[in-house]
């Protein structure tokens, strides 16, 4: 996992109660008014959730920041590529803070510059590389966006992933692509090419720490989809035992799952789709429904809280918060807005201005696509 050295917190947060740090979130947010603008990602918990001005996923926070243009300070109660992807799109009089510099997330750590760049090299001696179209997930950072930007892909979220990779193999402002370098989540690869008529013979695993990926050179070069041997620690946890159980004791349940848990589990789900999906799919169910979800907990249990009529339940029994996305809590969300009014900003996000360049050629082309 990226270090990123968030400095500790003055004691007066960390010693603060409950009703103490509430107050002074309240006081700070009221003093600096529409100067700021708090976003809070799905996966939040809700002591931070309750004090967020808009609450969605990443890409479409980040728009909604871009939106408020009042806004000087853009606090993202989310993780690092998060806060990244707002400093890109926001303009330049706006600053994006992330309260806790640790947030970072597991699975876009799992994909790095230097590797997808050794891939790239890789492939480009054993195929024609102009036939090859880099795909990356939302959940990865700035660079890799860039990088996808300058090779002639895209970026693509959890709802788009079908119409980005089906755009990336029909593309018709390059070569005719024959496959699809995609990266950081295999699973999120790997069930929309089976959604899209594709069988697990097109498919293959990249390993960054091997060579070639750990395939041989016909692999390499036949294999429509090329998958980055990464994942989301949370959602790989779901397994099909998990939905057997809910089955046995809710026979008539309903069971959702994201895109990120595993083929063997999203194929035995009734719905599979983002996180927005999820909540429509929860808010449309009918009234009685029991709901397993496969997701993390945070949003589970404030989608029961807020659909009292229905029963909405992890398929984990264990659990599964996002240990990274937990980081973000009231003592890091007051320091950050006391440290605005006081006139200091602290752990601001930025990225650099050909990153940021490239990063919104691949965003504008998800976009143009979807």
């Amino acid at each position: 996992m990226m270090l990123r050295l968030q400095s500790p917190l003055p004691e007066r947060y960390l010693e603060a109660s409950d009703d103490e740090l509430a107050e002074w979130i309240g006081n700070a947010k009221a003093a600096l008014g529409e100067r700021v603008f708090i976003l809070g990602h799905h996966y939040q918990r809700d002591e931070v959730m309750r004090w967020a001005d808009a609450r969605g996923d990443s890409f479409r926070l980040s728009v909604l920041a871009k939106e408020r243009t009042q806004a000087d300070y853009i606090v993202f109660c989310g993780v690092h590529f998060m806060a990244e992807a707002a400093d890109i799109l926001t303009g330049d009089h706006q600053q994006v803070i992330l309260p806790d510099l640790n947030a970072g997330c597991s699975m876009a750590d799992m994909a790095d510059i230097d590797s997808v760049e050794e891939a790239w090299e890789s492939l480009a001696e054993v195929t024609d590389i102009e036939s090859v179209v880099p795909i990356t997930y939302m959940n990865s950072a700035a660079n890799l966006k860039a990088f996808v930007g300058r090779h002639g892909g895209a970026v693509c979220t959890s709802t788009n992933a079908r119409a980005v990779l089906e755009w990336a193999l029909r593309r018709e402002d390059g070569p005719r692509a024959r496959q699809v370098l995609f990266f950081p989540d295999q699973h999120l690869g790997r069930n929309t090419g089976y959604a899209m008529g594709f069988t697990e013979d097109d498919m293959a695993v990249w390993n960054p720490r091997l060579d070639l990926g750990g395939l041989d050179e016909v692999t390499a070069k036949e294999s429509t989809f090329l998958l980055w041997k990464g994942h989301c620690s949370v959602h790989q946890r779901f397994r099909p035992e998990h939905v057997e159980q809910f089955r046995a004791e809710h026979p008539d349940g309903i069971v959702v799952a994201h895109p990120e848990c595993s083929h063997e589990v999203c194929s035995l789900a009734d719905h599979v789709g983002s996180t927005d999906f999820i909540i429509r799919t929860v808010e449309a169910a009918p009234s009685g429904s029991v709901i397993g979800v496969g997701t993390e907990i945070h949003l589970v249990q404030r989608l029961d809280d807020e659909t009292p009529d229905k029963t909405v339940v992890s398929l984990d029994p264990l659990v599964c918060p996002c240990s990274t996305m937990f980081r973000i809590d009231a003592q890091h969300l007051a320091w950050v807005l006391e440290s605005l009014v006081e006139g200091r900003v602290p752990n601001r996000i930025t990225v650099d201005p050909d990153t940021a360049h490239w990063a919104r050629v691949a965003l504008e082309r998800m976009l143009a696509i979807t």
